[in-house]
């Protein structure tokens, strides 16, 4: 399976954090189309935006009011439709974030859902009959004797798409071809097709996996996104599925072009850059990450799930490599330059489609304690604005009280600084995307094989006859393998050469083109 996705690498951007044009402390529309260029510039073909939409903002923007317009803190759809053609012009692609599982409780569906009066929005939501019915992910709200169903906070009541198995003693369990649930799927597409029109290459969308409840093999689930795929391929085929599900074998047989391994899903994610040691908790980001200095991760714990998606989606979807996103702490949070090249490394040259989160190409950090924002809560500290240069604000509003500060630390990473920088991490990620982009080798569908599993990560990628070594030492203690011949080096960091043994010194990396 080729599409655009085969030798893309995606800018994400957290639209209220990267460039404030009105001076009212937001980021917005205008501010990306004006940053198209610095984007274009580093490399990346695509943009995908966090959600735009209007919204309540308490879940920042995952809390939809209107599905068919553009919040008004980030201009209109007349701004999102000149965003497209700005990006198309660069030869870029949009990807919009599509919050279909849930609206709001200030949106107008849910206003009239939550009337004790039956209309027909009625069944929009899913409510369980009696406002004392106990249960975990449900809440009182509005004027029915009922408690409706939420997918998150207690503001995100989740919409009603059936149950794929339901309870014949909970009558508000509708199966998914009852009418209400048919009519939201029949919405579903108009809301698609709203922004295909406007110019969307692709739609990532949340909570993919958890629409249809109760739904344990899949099987309903997966006949809904294959239709959704379906009626978008007969709209145009080059808008793509990618899903935030976190199990791409199962997201991808689902109907699904992309999905990630995440931190809210199987450890393997986590295992390589955010395990915590000595953490006073009984979380599952306890334990030593592979891309450590201590070197005392495993990376066969990464390897042992990514390898079972690599094998069941070849031919048929791909998976993304996250530097991270809006949800967790910060790649550069805890590790130095050196550190952060070495976890990079990794991400472009792995059997996958890259994907870079905002102000991860400076190494921007993860601000701790910062009051929560707009639902944030730990994760804020991984939503602050985008640092540009060293003007008020960092360069991203001129603003008196942005939304959230910059990080004003001493030393704190800008663009700025590290545009003119040959040595920088900024230019090292533009050396990275041209590396990944003009070897076919390193394209998701490059053969891929493994030669060391350990401290180094040893492996080859191979593609129209020609094959690259990528070894990786994330620890401090110095590590030796005995390589093939080299032909050219291409990358590299802390490697010398004993003959053809390689010594990969502390928080070491190279790649090589293989005689």
């Amino acid at each position: 399976m080729k599409n655009w996705l085969t030798d893309a690498v995606v800018y994400e951007i957290y639209p209220q954090s990267f460039y404030d044009t009105n001076g009212d402390g937001i980021g917005d529309l205008q501010g990306i189309i004006r940053k198209l260029d610095y984007i274009k510039d580093l490399g990346f073909t695509a943009i995908w935006m966090n959600p735009i939409n209007a919204s309540s903002f308490r879940d920042a923007g995952y809390d939809v009011t209107d599905f068919y317009s553009v919040a008004p803190r980030y201009g209109t759809n007349d701004d999102y439709k000149e965003l497209c053609d700005e990006a198309h012009k660069r030869g870029l692609k949009v990807i919009f974030d599509l919050v279909c599982g849930h609206t709001s409780v200030d949106h107008p569906w849910f206003i009239e859902s939550a009337k004790a009066e039956k209309n027909e929005y009625s069944n929009r939501y899913i409510w369980v009959d009696g406002t004392f019915e106990e249960g975990p992910g449900m809440a009182a709200l509005g004027d029915r004797d009922a408690k409706v169903i939420l997918n998150f906070f207690w503001s995100q009541p989740a919409l009603n798409y059936g149950y794929a198995n339901p309870n014949p003693g909970h009558p508000w369990e509708l199966p998914v071809d009852h009418p209400d649930c048919v009519a939201m799927r029949r919405e579903l597409l108009k809301i698609i097709d709203f922004w295909i029109d406007l110019g969307t290459d692709a739609f990532r969308v949340d909570m993919a996996a958890h629409l249809i409840k109760n739904d344990f093999t899949k099987e309903k689930t997966s006949e809904l996104w294959h239709e959704v795929r379906r009626h978008i391929e007969e709209r145009n085929p080059e808008v793509l599925m990618i899903a935030e599900w976190a199990f791409p074998e199962e997201a991808i047989r689902c109907g699904f072009h992309l999905d990630f391994l995440l931190h809210s899903g199987p450890t393997a994610y986590r295992s390589l850059f955010r395990y915590e040691r000595g953490r006073n908790t009984t979380s599952d980001f306890v334990g030593h990450s592979y891309f450590s200095r201590e070197g005392k991760g495993n990376i066969n714990e990464y390897l042992d799930r990514y390898l079972f998606d690599l094998e069941n989606t070849r031919g048929k979807g791909y998976i993304g490599m996250i530097t991270g996103n809006h949800d967790m702490q910060r790649l550069a949070y805890l590790r130095d330059p050196e550190e952060t090249k070495a976890a990079l490394t990794f991400l472009f040259t792995m059997p996958g489609v890259p994907f870079v989160y905002y102000g991860d190409e400076i190494g921007m950090d993860y601000i701790k304690g910062l009051p929560s924002k707009e639902g944030g809560y730990i994760r804020t500290g991984a939503r602050t604005p985008m640092q540009w240069n060293h003007e008020k604000n960092h360069g991203f509003s001129t603003s008196d009280a942005p939304y959230l500060p910059t990080d004003e630390r001493e030393g704190a990473p800008t663009v700025e600084d590290q545009l003119n920088d040959p040595d920088s991490l900024l230019n090292f990620v533009k050396k990275l995307i041209r590396l990944h982009r003009s070897i076919p080798a390193f394209y998701p569908d490059g053969e891929f094989k493994i030669l060391l599993p350990s401290y180094p990560f040893v492996f080859e990628r191979e593609a129209e006859g020609k094959k690259y070594l990528v070894a990786i030492n994330p620890s401090d203690q110095v590590r030796y393998f005995d390589a093939p011949a080299r032909k050219e080096v291409l990358l590299d960091q802390n490697v010398s050469f004993e003959g053809d043994r390689l010594v990969l010194g502390p928080v070491s990396f190279i790649v090589f083109e293989e005689k």
